[in-house]
């Protein structure tokens, strides 16, 4: 898969997309600190690791930039419980 994740600051979310559909991870941002919103994956792309695959890109960047998640979000609560190594983006 050789789509490229894009910041859609505009939207204000991170978007992938793939055969003709859009996945995305919603966000809103403050100083220091990103909040995880929610994730969309579009039936038609189901079980091909794009959810995985975003929320690894947004938490690599989170990080890069210095930043700590909120997490609202269930699908990237549940990526963050079987990736150990992100841990300590979140906040309490």
């Amino acid at each position: 898969m050789s789509e490229t994740i894009v910041d859609n600051t505009a939207q204000q979310r991170y978007e992938l997309p793939v055969d003709g559909a859009t996945a995305y991870v919603a966000y809103s941002r403050a100083p220091g600190t990103i909040t995880l919103i929610h994730t969309i994956v579009p039936d038609a792309l189901a079980g091909r690791g794009i959810g995985s695959r975003l929320a690894k890109f947004v938490l690599d960047d989170a990080r890069s930039h210095g930043e700590k998640v909120i997490v609202k979000c269930s699908f990237i609560a549940a990526y963050l419980k079987r990736h150990p190594e992100y841990a300590d983006l979140t906040l309490a």
